[in-house]
């Protein structure tokens, strides 16, 4: 009997083990990327760490898919390639512009491990769907703890308020789009998602997500017809109602916010103060316009920018603060100072073809399943997210923020290419 157990254990394929070893792995860490964002410092790093080790684990698996999709992927793959070599020239080619500034294009590149990871394991999408909504209960937790017991004003957990404020949303919008996989009473929990989503912005006191969900409101326009169940529908609605409700409970501050953001305009162009939130948004993209007029198509270095700033300051053009703030509080004119023309094209390639991806993905298939509808309108809301939190932050400031977007990028595009091979 003990030759017999033997023998079987010497049969059991090594291959197939590691494989369902590999898969659990991908699972935990597609649920554990934005679970662990909002609620940890090292989430982010660890989940893309583990995406590379996965990778290079099933690499005999992943690289045969990875290769079967490049038609479809390429386009994605060129825009994270040509920003990371543009990176990589602008540091070779300018003395003053130090290594550290490749760091970021270059991880962001590598993240792509995520999509092969993906793509030879196959995680289940629950497992994103869980991951979001229990990221977005967990950041509003916190950020309400901090809003509403501690009492601070603009509470960010362990980040930057606007940054934690725009993430908590993101996550929370793409959990409209996993109402689409939960059935029955199941679908309450991606509408506690959004719930939560809603919750963690309006505590952090950031308005650049109300562009987001503009945006969002707009895709389910165009998409609507996917959510065929009530519930799904109504899920959409109750964006619509927390949002309004929660302008007229002073207790969010929204209204506050709003009227706030109203007089800073109105002051800052009546010759008024300008030291005011909006007020210096407005002023430093008046620099960076200035700026870049000056060399629309050679590269700048943080010196060289702090020192043209100091020389419109000098002249009276500028307001002395915007010397002491660190980017300029959009993502494109901080591109645009930064890259030149190149730099701009770079930065919008890794948002608008991987908004094209998506975008095929729900047109080349009118009536395609859940399954493959779920992630790809995910997908949209994330990078519909990201462009609209450009609009007024540097949301690819911080290497957590970026890494969240292209690592979450790369996991849903895994999630949509095994779908479709699964609906064939």
């Amino acid at each position: 009997m003990n030759k017999n157990i033997a023998r079987q254990a010497d049969d059991v394929n090594p291959v197939a083990a590691v494989s369902t070893v590999a898969a659990v792995t991908v699972n935990c860490l597609v649920f554990l990327l934005p679970f662990l964002t909002l609620i940890t410092n090292a989430g982010v790093g660890l989940c893309s760490f583990g995406f590379l080790l996965a990778a290079i684990w099933c690499h005999r698996q992943g690289l045969p898919e990875f290769r079967r999709h490049l038609n479809d992927i390429r386009g994605v793959l060129t825009a994270f390639a040509a920003a990371c070599l543009f990176a990589g020239l602008t540091v070779l080619l300018h003395d003053d512009i130090y290594l550290r500034s490749w760091e970021k294009p270059s991880r962001m590149l590598l993240a792509v491990t995520a999509l092969i990871a993906v793509l030879a394991c196959r995680p289940s999408r629950m497992a994103l769907w869980w991951g979001l909504i229990g990221g977005t209960v967990g950041g509003a937790c916190v950020a309400g703890y901090q809003r509403w017991v501690l009492h601070i004003d603009r509470p960010g957990g362990l980040m930057n308020a606007i940054t934690f404020g725009d993430i908590v949303l993101c996550m929370g919008l793409m959990c409209l789009a996993g109402v689409l996989d939960f059935r029955g009473r199941q679908r309450i929990w991606p509408a506690v998602g959004v719930v939560a989503g809603l919750i963690g912005m309006l505590a952090t006191g950031t308005r650049g997500g109300w562009v987001a969900i503009a945006f969002a409101a707009l895709l389910f326009l165009k998409y609507g017809h996917y959510l065929r169940g009530r519930f799904a529908k109504g899920a959409v609605a109750l964006v619509a109602v927390l949002m309004i409700g929660g302008y007229f409970v002073p207790q969010t501050g929204m209204s506050e916010r709003v009227e706030q953001g109203i007089s800073d305009v109105r002051t800052y162009f009546t010759g008024g103060s300008a030291f005011t939130n909006v007020g210096v948004r407005l002023e430093l993209w008046k620099g960076a316009v200035l700026l870049a007029t000056r060399h629309p198509w050679a590269p700048s270095s943080q010196e060289q920018v702090k020192a043209e700033l100091g020389e419109l300051v000098a002249a009276g053009t500028l307001q002395p603060f915007v010397l002491e703030v660190e980017h300029f509080h959009n993502d494109a004119l901080q591109a645009l100072v930064f890259g030149g023309v190149l730099g701009l094209a770079c930065w919008f390639g890794t948002l608008l073809l991987p908004f094209l991806f998506f975008l095929r993905l729900l047109n080349a298939h009118e009536s395609a399943p859940p399954a493959l509808v779920a992630p790809a309108l995910a997908g949209l809301l994330l990078v519909l997210s990201y462009f609209s939190f450009g609009l007024t932050e540097v949301i690819f400031w911080s290497v957590r923020g970026a890494m969240f977007y292209v690592l979450m990028l790369f996991v849903v595009m895994g999630l949509c290419l095994n779908a479709r091979e699964g609906a064939r």
